[in-house]
Order: C-alpha cells, then sequence, then structure tokens
C-alpha cells in the first residue's frame, strides 16, 4: 500500500483544515516544496497535493507553487483542486504532475471528465469527498444528491482507474478513517481506492493494509507528531 503524505496549499504556504472548514486553518510551513522535500528524505513515495484556494473556487492560484514543489523532489507527485478544464489538466502533466485529481468536475461536466481520460488515461483520478455517503462539491462547501457509490459506477465505466476517497466528516479529526465505507467501496469496484480522512494511527494504517486498498492518504497525524512518516514505510519494508 502507498502511504501518500499530504501537502494542502493555500495562500502559497502549507496548511491543513479541520473537517474541510475553511476558519479552521493551521499553517504548518511556509514552503510547500521544503515540506515536500522532507516527506520525500523520510522516505516518501508519492506525494498528495491539493491546492485548497482553487479547490474552492476553481482556479488555480498556487499554481506556480505547485510547479517548484514537483521539480523540487525526485518523487511523483498528484494534484488536485480547482482542476475544472483540460487546459488546467495539461498545465499540471506538462509542469511534471504524475496524477492529476479531478473532483468538483466529475459530478457536474461529466464529458470534461471523459475527454481528460480519454487523453491521459491513468494520469487522470477523481476524487470523492462524501458526507454522510453523498458527494460533496465546490471544496467541500456543497453536498450533493448523488451518492459516491452511484458516482463510483459512472467512474468505471468511464475508464477512471484511481480514486481518492476522503469522508469528509473525517477529515482532520484524528479519529481514524470510514473502514466501513472504504471497505464497501473497495469490494465493489476494479478502481483502486485511496482511503482519505481520520488516517491517525499505525493501527489505522495496518487496518486499510489488510483490506488491500492501494493507498493511504496521511495529514494531519504526520503534521501533529502522531505518525513518523519514515517508520511507518519502515514497518511496511520490514
Amino acid at each position: 500500500m502507498i502511504l501518500f503524505p499530504a501537502i494542502d496549499i493555500r495562500g502559497g504556504k502549507c496548511v491543513r483544515l479541520t473537517q474541510g472548514n475553511y476558519d479552521q486553518e493551521t499553517v504548518y510551513h511556509d514552503s510547500p516544496t521544503a515540506m515536500a522535500q522532507q516527506w520525500e528524505r523520510e522516505g516518501g513515495e508519492f506525494i498528495h497535493v491539493v491546492d485548497l484556494d482553487g479547490a474552492k473556487s476553481g482556479d488555480t492560484p498556487n499554481m506556480n507553487a505547485i510547479r517548484n514543489l514537483v521539480q523540487g523532489v525526485n518523487v511523483p507527485v498528484q494534484v488536485g483542486g480547482g482542476v475544472r478544464t483540460m487546459d488546467k489538466v495539461t498545465q499540471h502533466i506538462e509542469n511534471g504532475v504524475s496524477r492529476v485529481i479531478i473532483g468538483t468536475a466529475a459530478i457536474e461536466d461529466p464529458e470534461f471528465l471523459k475527454e481528460a481520460v480519454a487523453k491521459y488515461g491513468d494520469k487522470i483520478a477523481v476524487s470523492i469527498d462524501a458526507r454522510g455517503g453523498y458527494v460533496a462539491t465546490d471544496g467541500w462547501t456543497e453536498t450533493s444528491t448523488t451518492k459516491a457509490t452511484e458516482l463510483i459506477r459512472q467512474l468505471e465505466a468511464i475508464g477512471v482507474k484511481t480514486v481518492v476517497y476522503t469522508d469528509i466528516l473525517k477529515d482532520g479529526m484524528m479519529q481514524g478513517p470510514n473502514m466501513e465505507e472504504l471497505k464497501e467501496i473497495d469490494e465493489m469496484t476494479s478502481i483502486d481506492i485511496i482511503a482519505s480522512g481520520g488516517v491517525s494511527t499505525e493501527q489505522n494504517i495496518r487496518d486499510l493494509r489488510a483490506m488491500g486498498l492501494y493507498g493511504a492518504i496521511i495529514g494531519k497525524a504526520l503534521y501533529e507528531g502522531a505518525l513518523s512518516l519514515q517508520k511507518l514505510i519502515e514497518e511496511q519494508n520490514a
């Protein structure tokens, strides 16, 4: 299972939000690039980046910061947040991003998603952010009437190979991921599932690995010192 250290960028800085609330922000580092380099030194093999400003506005104001981060490390980087046009997908890929994550637009503009998958294949992933089993959009500020399980079936038909699944109510709460939902989703699809939200203990990691998930994103637990990326990777490789 791949462990993805998370770097959330807002205003050019590395931050974390609690339950996606833009009014509950903690700044952890002024340089997202330096943060990515730290995770690489600790053994991180894939970095997960979210443009929080972009997720909310649909724009990509942190494009330069993301490009600098990608060029500053030697491991692959996946990026999401505000990716709603082919131009932005292409710009990220030309900047060296290994996997571009489409969120809100996967719900609101399926034709765009189909075009992106047709052109870039497995370089395209979809982020499903769920609240109570229903998909949330626009930087988690809106909850749709689409069930996450329904959306995954649609994505599989389109040819999406990777999904980042976040339970918003677990995100940043250090209370563990939603194992029941993750198990249900992983068993219903051949898509690679990356768990996100609430991963906060070594046991959480062991449980997700035992489930056979493709990957897990770790955010606040790393920044707060509850988990050590280096220790987790050493244990996984032992």
